[in-house]
């Protein structure tokens, strides 16, 4: 019985979102579009966000020994209920989904797989094919359905020696669309992020309406600020994507631990931040790889209960479990 329920409710959370505005008012809000396939790629819910979390990331020294699987659960445990979305991160020339991605990928989450890029120009040229096409028939054999988040933060300044410019990041982007369409690849939908602060000049990078399923940011206060909302942090992002007909992910955001007694406030705010008609996925960076002696850059629950409990809150109410999983009141 439980295990129907589950089911019937992940197709249902695949349907195609309905119009959410009307095009004649002014002012109204873009009908959402998707080239991602309903029922085997992941489509936004009719209603509310999908909950996600990253639970090792870049920069953690300990990332490969960990079992992020069991890390993920324990996540959940606390949180009181399964995640949608579960996130990982590769590199261009690491295989995936590897083991580790697969036990995430198990039951009813998504996988969201962050991958980073290689050379714009070499992948346009095909000399990267054969690389591509083995990542697309392995993201095939799963079966399941998989965002996929291909060099996220492209218009950071550090990237541009392998981007090169916005027109060989869309050229690249187009070639890899196509080798996974060659090999017949229905399951993934294409998630394109820049920076939540250069969104305006990284309009310029975006491959087209008929190119992305997802638009997508990360957002993080900053180490700059005392105490930032994450309303401030996803300002010039949100003004930009709500021009576009595309669901929005929040690819990772988080609250340092440098916030101290004020996170649960911070999360409390971000909950209604986040509760954005437009806003169909958002992730929880459960992270401390950005600096082990930082506390700006920690943003992990895990051992401050009062942090624990207001992410619980979010992650359990009812516009955050768009499939309505099973929460444990405990």
């Amino acid at each position: 019985m439980v295990k129907a329920r589950a089911i019937g409710a992940l197709m249902l959370a695949m349907a195609v979102i309905p119009a959410t505005g009307c095009t004649d008012d002014a002012g109204a809000v873009p009908k959402i579009t998707s080239t991602a396939r309903p029922g085997v790629a992941p489509t936004p819910p009719a209603q509310g966000a999908y909950f996600g979390a990253t639970v090792a990331a870049p920069g953690d020294p300990s990332a490969r020994q960990r079992d992020r699987a069991a890390e993920l659960v324990r996540l959940e445990e606390a949180l009181g209920r399964k995640a949608d979305i579960a996130h990982t991160y590769r590199s261009w020339a690491q295989p995936f989904p590897q083991a580790a991605d697969l036990k995430m990928l198990d039951g009813t989450r998504f996988l969201l797989v962050s991958w980073s890029g290689g050379d714009t120009r070499e992948i346009a040229a095909g000399r990267h094919d054969a690389l591509i096409r083995d990542r697309a028939r392995a993201i095939k054999a799963t079966g399941k359905p998989i965002f996929l988040r291909w060099e996220r933060e492209m218009d950071r300044p550090g990237l541009r020696a392998k981007v090169h410019s916005p027109a060989d990041y869309i050229a690249a982007w187009k070639h890899l669309r196509e080798v996974f369409r060659g090999q017949g690849v229905h399951n993934v939908a294409w998630v394109w992020c820049p920076t939540a602060a250069g969104s305006g000049a990284a309009g310029a990078y975006y491959p087209g309406d008929d190119q992305v399923d997802w638009i997508c940011t990360g957002a993080f206060p900053g180490v700059e600020h005392d105490y930032r909302d994450l309303a401030d942090s996803l300002l010039k992002f949100l003004d930009w994507a709500e021009e576009r007909p595309k669901p929005i992910m929040i690819g990772e955001f988080g609250v340092p631990r440098a916030y101290r007694e004020r996170r649960a406030e911070w999360l409390r705010s971000a909950a209604q931040t986040l509760q954005n008609p437009r806003i169909k996925a958002v992730v929880y960076y459960n992270s401390d790889a950005g600096s082990r002696d930082d506390p700006r850059r920690q943003y992990t629950v895990t051992g401050d209960p009062t942090a624990t409990a207001a992410l619980r809150e979010l992650a359990t109410s009812p516009y955050f479990n768009p499939r309505s999983l099973p929460v444990d009141s405990g």
